[in-house]
């Protein structure tokens, strides 16, 4: 069976800089509605974008019944 490779924004971020934000909103989104772990690592880096760059970004979700 082939390693599990992990893919979220802390180790694979979009390469186009207008993508980001919108990526890591929707992340964001994902975890919030369905309630998945997140290492400390992700929360250290969707902090970050979400005091840096990605400050004026809107998260929408709606919460899983």
């Amino acid at each position: 069976m082939a390693a599990s490779i992990r893919r979220d924004p802390q180790t694979w971020p979009p390469s186009a800089p207008e993508a980001l934000c919108r990526c890591l909103s929707e992340w964001t989104g994902t975890k919030l509605r369905w309630s998945p772990a997140a290492d400390p690592g992700e929360v250290e880096t969707l902090k970050t974008y979400a005091v840096g760059s990605c400050e004026n970004t809107v998260v929408h979700y709606t919460a899983a019944a």
